[in-house]
């Protein structure tokens, strides 16, 4: 609730039963409105549901299938069901209102036609947070978790943040209510009512009556499940007030201790989930004690490819002082190796972070994604070292190469072999396996269902590394 304003009362969003053609009136109706649209984002769903109009064009001329239609949409023409999806999470990525509920009537589509579609309920849960539904929010959390083998994003870490957050709000607003009891008379009047009189008393003067009113405007918020955006953003604009008002009592803020730490708690596990307890044995290491960690020793960086699980290099891996390997690595001992010494992976992702290791660099483009990533999966006691932020990207952060000249998002591997030819300080520095996926992915098994994506560039590594070869063999490509 902005200081000045009210929203509208809470409705509950269940799954509304969408046809396919109900869906892409919706989608060419709001692709109307962007013509012309300046805005990246916006220009981006454009293209997205113009890809969606062109493929549902070519879907409704395609002729029948033998036996007549009748097998449903998703299954006749997967590629509408893509491109749905496609244009519903550019939707989202939106943030606006608009976008946002064009979004959730994709997923209505969506999971009317195929009710156990993993990437719908995925993108629903992500869509009713945005809107502060957390009760459809979570539902939708639980069921694409249900429907997968592993928990790789953190979703349940997610949603035990989302019910610990709700617990902490209903505290604090409990403790709110000792401090300022309210009126019986206020029990029927609305919450923005309530809201404007403590406008019109704050201004006036009297804290005491403001405040009373305005946390009886947020616990009936909070009972009748308003938007938790709403509620937040309310409670956000109260404890500017309630701050203030401490930080002028004698003593300051020190009075307001437990109240702030309840505020504290219940923005941070909305934000990032519940943090596990700190691990000592853990130590985080910049850019330079990496550097000195990995001076004078002989590195093999390890590929997740069928020709390393195919292979018998297994003693010849672990005969480095240092193995590298990636992301959701599959260990084989007489093909791969047993040992792995440092664990390169993508934030993304939640793949053998519990295996104990020396040192643990996570990857991320963007550094508020990939703190909260670290914080949810980090497990304590797998990791000595763990790269701080000075370690996070290190194409972008350290070598400061640009988009333009290297578009594409560099792999875990790339990132990690820049950044130890960068430093040059390993004596080895040796490839095994490095086939740029021509013979397949060798990874654990709840990876091997993620695509080889082409948002990064296969090619583009691969003449990096041959560039600088000094020598190759059919499994080994070393750079020192």
């Amino acid at each position: 609730m902005d200081r000045r304003s009210a929203p509208a009362s809470h409705t509950e969003v269940p799954i509304r039963p969408t046809t396919l053609d109900q869906s892409i009136e919706s989608c060419a109706a709001h692709s109307g409105k962007l013509v012309a649209n300046r805005d990246r984002r916006r220009g981006e769903l454009a293209e997205a549901l113009r890809q969606l109009l062109v493929v549902h064009a070519r879907s409704s001329a395609a002729p029948a299938p033998r036996g007549g239609r009748g097998a449903g949409w998703s299954k006749e023409f997967p590629e509408l069901l893509d491109a749905l999806l496609e244009a519903g999470n550019k939707a989202l990525s939106c943030w606006s209102a608009a976008e946002l509920h064009l979004a959730l009537s994709i997923t209505d589509a969506v999971l009317t036609e195929r009710p156990g579609s993993r990437a719908g309920w995925r993108l629903r849960a992500r869509v009713l947070e945005e809107l502060g539904e957390d009760a459809g929010a979570i539902e939708a959390h639980e069921r694409y978790v249900a429907l997968c083998r592993d928990d790789d994003l953190g979703i349940t870490a997610r949603v035990a943040g989302l019910r610990e957050s709700a617990a902490r709000l209903e505290a604090l607003l409990r403790l709110l209510a000792e401090e300022f009891p309210p009126d019986a008379r206020w029990r029927d009047v609305p919450p923005t009512e309530l809201w404007a009189e403590g406008l019109a008393l704050d201004e006036r003067g009297d804290r005491e009556g403001a405040a009373a009113r305005w946390v009886a405007a947020l616990r009936t918020m909070a009972a009748e499940r308003w938007p938790s955006t709403e509620v937040s953003e309310s409670l956000d604009a109260f404890m500017d007030h309630y701050t203030a008002a401490a930080a002028r009592r004698p003593g300051g803020l020190a009075g307001a201790g437990t109240v702030l730490a309840l505020y504290a708690d219940h923005a941070r596990l909305r934000a990032q989930g519940p943090v596990p307890d700190p691990d000592t044995a853990t130590e985080l290491i910049t850019v330079g004690d990496f550097r000195n960690l990995v001076a004078g020793r002989s590195v093999c960086l390890v590929a997740n490819s069928q020709k390393v699980g195919r292979g018998t290099l297994g003693a010849e891996i672990d005969s480095y002082d240092l193995v590298v390997r990636f992301n959701s690595f599959r260990i084989d001992p007489p093909a791969t190796g047993s040992r792995t010494d440092i664990h390169a992976t993508i934030h993304k992702h939640g793949f053998n972070w519990d295996r104990k290791v020396e040192t643990r660099l996570v990857f991320g483009g963007l550094q508020e994604p990939w703190k909260q990533s670290v914080r949810q999966r980090l497990v304590p006691g797998a990791q000595r070292y763990l790269g701080d932020a000075s370690l996070r990207w290190p194409l972008r952060n350290l070598g400061k190469v640009p988009e333009s000249a290297w578009p594409t998002i560099p792999t875990s591997g790339f990132n990690m072999l820049w950044l130890l030819d960068f430093l040059d300080v390993s004596p080895t520095l040796d490839l095994i396996g490095f086939d740029f996926y021509a013979t397949g992915a060798y990874r654990l098994d709840g990876a091997m269902k993620l695509p080889i994506t082409s948002v990064h560039g296969y090619l583009s590594e691969k003449e990096w590394v041959m560039d600088r070869a000094t020598s190759r063999t059919e499994t080994r490509i070393s750079l020192r």
